[in-house]
């Protein structure tokens, strides 16, 4: 059963230009990795063309996960002009006495490494509505930790 995804018009344009970039540039790429593996004789054992296989197995099911996504995103556009924590905003706070820069997006944009936090994530749930000078408070693993909203940068 799908369901529908929530997703910012950035982060949808950003899962299209990655499709189109699998579908484009990596599928033919890896069908002539297979096609070149296959000449190589007796596929009982030729450990590269099962790479190759794989490979494309896993191009292939990255691709199905995108074309899902794109069919079912809800593009949630940004309010620019709210002073109120929402998806799509980019927020500076104090998080356990260390200024944190996060932008709260889809799950299906989210990147922890760049800052990029779910709306479904414990942090992205306790900064959704929250306004400058308030405190969040989230389930983090290390137990329950505020979060003073410093900033909303759009």
């Amino acid at each position: 059963m799908d369901q529908r995804r929530q997703v910012t018009r950035e982060g949808l344009e950003e899962i299209k230009a990655e499709l189109a970039d699998l579908i484009e540039v990596k599928r033919p790429h890896i069908i002539a990795v297979v096609a070149e593996a296959r000449s190589h004789g007796d596929l009982r054992e030729n450990s590269a063309y099962d790479a190759a296989r794989h490979d494309q197995m896993m191009l292939e099911r990255r691709i199905q996960e995108l074309e899902d996504l794109i069919r079912n995103a809800d593009v949630v556009e940004t309010n620019v002009n709210s002073n109120v924590v929402g998806l799509g905003t980019t927020v500076v706070v104090d998080f356990d006495g260390a200024e944190e820069t996060f932008t709260v997006v889809g799950a299906a944009e989210a990147r922890p490494a760049l800052n990029r936090i779910s709306v479904e994530s414990p942090i992205g749930r306790a900064l959704i509505g929250k306004r400058v000078g308030e405190t969040a408070i989230a389930a983090t693993p290390r137990g329950r930790s505020a979060i003073v909203i410093k900033q909303i940068v759009r």
